[in-house]
């Protein structure tokens, strides 16, 4: 068994990887500040998996505060690095607080494995690094182009940061890539949990399909793709999930070949944001009411993975298809409804 901090394990990836570790017997603390959750996630991890982790509310982009917290944890084997703000949009008009939060809050937790090189780090990052790439599907040896937005730079500069770091200080790391993490927990305890308007298009849909929002806005339908909308490749959160648990196991078994190593997470198909909303109706038999509007700042044209690395490396590929995380993504909003409802 294994100690592992999940920074940000309130949040949507972070509290279905929780749920992971503790199904393999690792004993999880979380670090979540609640910028874009609630506590009673807490409550959710703790049903589906019978075991409540510790939980601390700390902003880990102030340094003081960060130390403080790692000092209490001295014994963690594993870090795995959630915490961001992650909305490409937000991040264009918003970009020094992106740049703060989430690079900021990096340096302090590297400080940390630093001094800990057995540590096994993981970090979040996202298909954003890539830009708009050359090529389809994706490889991880891809260029580097320049980001399309301040979230994808954070991304980028992160990655970087931990290269550097760990040529310097000798930690190994493992950076997960992913592409559009979609769906919930299929017991609907937990998932997706945007405060306010969602930046992410499947709340968005869920949200809208519920009554909560007005007809959905699909930006841009002049791209050069099947039916002129974006194309993304949408992988089920779950899937996400066991990536990292694999990911970390590697790292404190010791059998990564290079200091950082890279590793793209989807499941190799595109999905136009059209074929995504009839895929939400297929599932689940409900209409949706949507228009077009412009582009959005930051959005690139299409990307999806080649996820033959992952594959090889890990052992890990993408099991649950599109339809099955627009099912649980909708009973997800559904328990939520009946949450609200019961409580008002």
């Amino acid at each position: 068994m294994s100690k592992v901090l999940v920074t940000g394990g309130l949040g949507y990836i972070g509290s279905h990887t929780a749920v992971e570790l503790l199904a393999r017997g690792h004993q999880v603390v979380i670090a979540d500040n609640l910028a874009n959750t609630r506590a009673e996630v807490l409550d959710g991890i703790e049903s589906i998996s019978g075991v409540r982790p510790e939980w601390e509310n700390v902003d880990l982009a102030d340094q003081a505060a960060c130390a403080e917290f790692l000092a209490k944890h001295q014994d963690l084997n594993g870090i795995i690095h959630f915490a961001a703000h992650k909305a490409v949009g937000e991040s264009v008009d918003q970009p020094l607080d992106y740049y703060h939060n989430n690079l900021g809050s990096l340096v302090n937790l590297l400080q940390f494995a630093k001094q800990k090189p057995d540590c096994a780090f993981i970090f979040s990052s996202s298909c954003t690094v890539y830009g708009q790439a050359d090529d389809l599907p994706i490889r991880e040896d891809a260029p580097i182009k320049p980001a399309e937005s301040p979230y994808g730079n954070t991304k980028q500069i992160g990655e970087e940061i931990i290269r550097d770091g760990a040529k310097a200080h000798g930690f190994k790391a493992i950076a997960l890539r992913y592409f559009n993490p979609v769906g919930a927990h299929p017991s609907a305890k937990i998932g997706e949990l945007p405060l306010g308007v969602p930046q992410n298009l499947v709340p968005f849909i869920t949200q809208s399909a519920a009554g909560l929002r007005g007809a959905l806005k699909v930006f841009g339908n002049d791209y050069d793709t099947l039916d002129g909308t974006c194309v993304r490749d949408y992988i089920h959160v779950v899937d996400v999930a066991k990536a990292h648990i694999l990911a970390m196991e590697r790292l404190v078994a010791g059998r990564v070949e290079e200091p950082v190593e890279v590793f793209n997470l989807g499941t190799g198909t595109g999905s136009t944001v059209v074929q995504v909303l009839n895929a939400f109706t297929e599932a689940t038999g409900v209409e949706l009411k949507w228009e077009f509007a412009g582009r959005r700042a930051g959005d690139v044209v299409a990307a999806f993975a080649d996820t033959k690395k992952a594959s090889e490396a890990l052992g890990w590929r993408a099991e649950l298809l599109l339809t099955q995380s627009m099912a649980d993504a909708w009973r997800w909003q559904q328990a939520l409804a009946s949450r609200a409802g019961s409580s008002s």
